[in-house]
């Protein structure tokens, strides 16, 4: 009966269980299951890919997917200090913290600007693969999504890079999708657009800097392509970056720092003229 305890001293109340109720997981004493799957079943016949898809998603991924979320999730890990969540953990750990407050100061770093492209650029493809799939050229469409991304945001998530010329993660990403696309498991009509997105916005830029694809963009193709919300593109980025975040923030612990700066001592910051 609701609000008595059982035969083993558990209260069973069903108020209290709709409060919570979900569909991820049940926990009753001596059992676990993960999306209707018992936990000892899972362990040692599961990866941590699959293991992030079937909680996500409700339902395992095939073998083929789930390469192609373990290629985005690789892809994305670290980018060394150059990457203000990396630098901030990094610091964070050296004032007398622990690894988990120094991990969550890196991961809550992950804004709109710092680890939101690849969500923002899913939104972009959604647009422009909408438009084709209303009957209009990919490159048609295209033309019109960066023209009001040009109006209304001025730059455009998932293409060009402060660091690289090429961004050496592109490449295999996308190889990896246009075989993908080309055995049937996905569709491909995403990386179809990013291509043509890309083309258009480096149109007429022989000999400049040239503007591909970036980490951003080639992991929201996949993610897209695999049918992961554009919300989740950026959760995604944050398991993937937390194993860098962790692993600098473990290495800066060992170094001997206390209260690491953005600057090694000897440097001062310099002195804004008087207005």
């Amino acid at each position: 009966m609701n609000g008595e305890p059982d035969k083993d001293g558990y209260v069973r109340d069903g108020a209290a269980a709709d409060w919570w109720a979900t569909a991820v997981s049940h926990i009753e004493p001596g059992a676990i299951e993960l999306r209707g799957r018992r936990v000892q079943d899972l362990i040692g016949t599961t990866t941590f890919t699959e293991m992030i898809w079937l909680l996500l998603r409700g339902d395992p991924p095939t073998a083929r997917e789930a390469q192609l979320l373990e290629a985005a999730l690789v892809a994305g890990v670290d980018h060394g200090p150059q990457a203000p969540s990396i630098a901030a953990a990094r610091m964070a750990v050296t004032c007398g913290i622990g690894l988990n407050n120094a991990v969550a100061t890196g991961v809550n770093l992950l804004g709109d600007v710092h680890g939101g492209a690849g969500q923002q650029c899913i939104e972009l493809l959604t647009e422009t693969v909408g438009l084709a799939a209303a009957g209009v050229s990919v490159g048609d469409a295209a033309e019109q999504v960066v023209a009001r991304w040009r109006a209304e945001a001025h730059y455009f998530p998932g293409f060009g890079h402060r660091f690289h010329p090429l961004d050496p993660r592109r490449d295999p990403l996308l190889s990896l999708v246009d075989q993908a696309a080309a055995d049937g498991i996905v569709e491909g009509a995403f990386v179809e657009a990013g291509r043509a997105v890309e083309a258009l916005l480096n149109r007429g830029r022989e000999g400049r800097r040239p503007i591909p694809m970036n980490i951003d963009g080639a992991t929201a193709v996949i993610y897209a392509e695999l049918g992961f919300p554009a919300p989740l593109a950026r959760g995604l980025f944050v398991l993937s970056r937390s194993v860098g975040i962790l692993a600098h923030a473990w290495e800066e612990s060992g170094q001997g720092r206390r209260n690491k700066g953005p600057l090694p001592p000897s440097f001062l910051p310099a002195r804004l003229p008087n207005h």
